[in-house]
């Protein structure tokens, strides 16, 4: 890893300011950020923030969002978490809470802010963003976000257009079964897609 990049990451990874100078209640819990990165990556995975289990692993994305969204890529898990090849850089890096009825809250809103542009520089081998969520579609998309996620994703050629590609997904969580039921166009239309867009990037590597 080139040496600006490894002391940006220390800096990530010794992050507090969630706690020390939130933008409204602190995080409730000692922060852990979670992130994958190196400069060699030339898939970027951009998802919301860590879930209570990845709080716990300290890995992204092991959880069932993870398993459904590893299947939606055709990608197993040595490739998934071969930080060479795969940056997983979600819009928080650390575990928000949970509301009232459970469900985990929205990313931080100190996180993006204060690092993502800077980290982003830093990955100019990356020919394929994901966009997983509402969050990472706003950030990274712009204008292209359109005004809600459904549409976002429906009118996913504009950010195919782009260089680097972007391609706006719902999140992979099991919250939005209802969704993916309701939209049978994303698994007929988008996953083969984003399925070929795999195979080319890694043509060594197939999943299991």
């Amino acid at each position: 890893m080139p040496e600006k990049l490894e002391r940006l990451t220390a800096r990530m990874k010794a992050c507090r300011i969630c706690v020390e100078t939130p933008k409204g209640r602190p995080l409730p819990h000692e922060p852990r950020p979670v992130f994958q990165v190196t400069s060699t990556a030339r898939l970027l995975i951009a998802g919301q923030a860590p879930g209570t289990r990845v709080h716990g692993s300290g890995r992204p994305f092991t959880d069932p969002s993870g398993v459904r969204l590893r299947q939606w890529l055709g990608m197993d898990e040595t490739l998934f978490y071969d930080e060479r090849h795969v940056a997983i850089v979600p819009m928080g890096f650390c575990f928000p809470g949970q509301d009232d009825k459970g469900a985990d809250l929205p990313p931080r809103p100190e996180c993006a802010p204060a690092w993502r542009a800077e980290l982003l520089s830093h990955l100019s081998a990356v020919e394929l963003i994901l966009c997983l969520g509402r969050p990472a579609q706003l950030w990274h998309l712009g204008e292209f976000a359109a005004e809600d996620l459904t549409t976002a994703v429906r009118n996913w050629r504009h950010g195919y257009a782009l260089r680097p590609r972007i391609l706006p997904l719902p999140h992979p969580s099991w919250r939005n079964n209802a969704w993916l039921k309701k939209h049978p166009w994303f698994a007929e239309e988008l996953l083969p897609v984003l399925r070929r867009e795999i195979a080319g990037l890694f043509p060594m590597h197939r999943s299991s």
